[in-house]
Formats: C-alpha cells, structure tokens, sequence
C-alpha cells in the first residue's frame, strides 16, 4: 500500500482539516464488521495514509439489539487504543439517533454531548446535520450548530440530505446571523446516481462546499460485485445486496462494462475505477467507501492515487447517460 500512501491530503474548504482523498465510511462497523475486523480495517486505512472517517450517531440503530451509537464507540475504542487522536479526523452526524431524533437546539447539544462520550474525545471535527427537519426553523438548526464551534466542541459544521432549495436557505440563515458557515456537504452521488448534478453541485460550488458523496460504490454494485441476480443472494453476499442487485438493468451493465474495460487497462479492480471517476467530478473532495474486511480495503485506497484519462473519464459518462 505504499502508492497510496503517498496520496496528498487536500484542505476541507478554509478549514485547517487536511484529509486524504478517501473517507472510510464507518456505517458498517459493530453491524456487518465486528469490533476486531473493525480495528483491522481502520489500522490498515491509517497506515495506508488515510485519516477521515465518516459515522454518524445513528449508526446502527436498524440491526436487532442495537440502539444507536455503536459505531461512534468503536471509532473510539479505537483512537483510545492506539493512541492516535490527533492523528483522525471524525466525522459524524446528527438526527438519527432514536434517543435523540430531529434537529431543535436542544437535541442537537444533547447529541453532541453523547457522541463525544462515545468517541471518547473533546471535539468533532466535522459534524453534519444528517437528514432535514423542516419542523425547526432553519435558524435554531444553523444557530445551535454554531454555537458548538463556538464552545470547542466541534472544528466545523456540514450538511447531508439538504434539497438545493434549503441549502440556499441555510446561507441565508448564516449570513443574517453571523453563524459559522457549513463548510462541506455529503450528499448521494456516483456513477449511476448523478441526481447531485442538477442543483446541488450548483450549490456546492458557489458555495465553497467540499463535497463528500455517499453510497459512492452504489451498495456494492459500482464494485462489480453484483452482475447478476444469483449474486445477490449467494451466501455471504452484503445485507445490501437486494438494493445493489436493482442497478442490474441496460445502463447498470453498460456502466459495467465501461468500467471493466477501464479496469483492465490499468490493472485494478473496478471499484478503483468507479470511486476514482468520481473523485475526478467537480467539487468532489473524498468519496466515501466502507470496508468489511481488511481485504476490501487495497481496491478503495488504490483510488486515491489513480488517474483516469480524460477519455476514459468521457468513456463512463457515456455509459452512465
């Protein structure tokens, strides 16, 4: 993994948080990855150079005797363990957590506070309002957020799931305020789901948004895992499997064999190719991928340091039209 490791680390917006050009989505810790292939992954991400990882509170509330929260405390078993705080950046989120739902002033502290208990640390580096709440004024969200910059706890703020139109809003907001502006945005964004082009990119770029897209391998499918129905459901296959397997039309399998084709070219594997196309699109930062093994991981970090040819580049969109 030494190539990798000499990828450069790029600035999130005017930020002092310097990151490596992959996010290590963290939703699958404490679900489909065990606290110790946990620790295995993130020890081989960092020792490949890599440094932002990406959870939220909610994280992963959905599976059975879970109440929210579990990857957060992995994340921060982790750090305790080896040491190496200072050496992470974290991001996580806001609104999910079934104990502290929504986006009031008041849950927003509240969840903050147990996060950082979770993390085993004295500050957020990046904390997104995870999911919309048009029930509180945008100004109580926005405002409350500030204010934890403002107290030390969080480095900066960021917004995930916001409609265009509500973007445009929130800046509002900040500007009549003096609030401390969200300095990056996550939103769903990859080679077959290219909705972030029409309005939020717009946003992103007027903006100063660093962009960090999620679903980034489309649940597995932009990893060329899933060619057929029988994938699926093979055993072992990923709980997300059913949803990847829906990409499987006429465009999926151009997409496919677009970037089979790319892959082979450069001898890697074509989730190298899918999450490095999209880190060539304007406004993208970091793509965000998760890994549930070690040995998931050399195909994502060999894409930080890929380069596609503008051809090549063209030849995706194509396929992906």
């Amino acid at each position: 993994m030494t190539e990798t490791a000499a990828a450069p680390r790029t600035r999130i917006a005017d930020t002092e948080l310097e990151v490596f050009p992959l996010n290590l989505g963290g939703n699958v810790f404490g679900w489909t990855a065990d606290e110790p292939t946990s620790f295995a992954v993130l020890d081989a991400f960092a020792e490949a150079g890599g440094n932002l990882v990406d959870t939220a509170d909610g994280y992963s509330h959905w599976v059975s005797g879970h109440t929210g929260g579990e990857s957060e405390a992995i994340i921060g078993r982790w750090t305790a363990a080896r040491g190496n705080r200072d050496d992470v950046v974290i991001a996580t989120k806001v609104s999910t957590h079934p104990s502290f739902p929504g986006l009031s002033a008041a849950n927003i502290r509240a969840a903050a506070d147990a996060s950082l208990q979770r993390l085993g640390t004295d500050r957020i580096d990046l904390y997104y309002a995870h999911f919309d709440d048009p029930s509180v004024p945008l100004e109580e969200t926005v405002g409350a957020l500030s204010g934890l910059v403002d107290a030390g706890k969080v480095r900066a703020i960021a917004i995930s799931n916001y409609t265009p139109e509500r973007i445009d809003e929130w800046f509002a907001v900040t500007a009549a305020n003096g609030f401390h502006r969200a300095v990056a945005l996550q939103p769903h964004y990859n080679l077959v789901e290219r909705g972030y082009e029409h309005g939020l990119r717009e946003r992103a770029e007027r903006e100063g948004l660093a962009v960090l897209p999620y679903f980034s391998l489309a649940k597995g499918f932009l990893a060329g895992t899933y060619r057929d129905d029988a994938d699926a459901t093979r055993a072992g296959a990923s709980p997300r499997a059913g949803a990847a397997s829906a990409y499987l039309d006429d465009r999926g399998r151009r997409v496919l064999a677009a970037l089979d084709e790319v892959a082979a070219a450069h001898g890697v594997d074509v989730a190298s190719v899918s999450l490095g196309w999209l880190r060539r699109q304007p406004t993208v930062l970091a793509p965000i991928a998760s890994a549930r093994t070690p040995e998931q991981l050399p195909a994502l970090l060999a894409s930080a340091t890929l380069e596609l040819g503008d051809d090549e580049l063209a030849r995706l969109d194509a396929a992906s039209a």
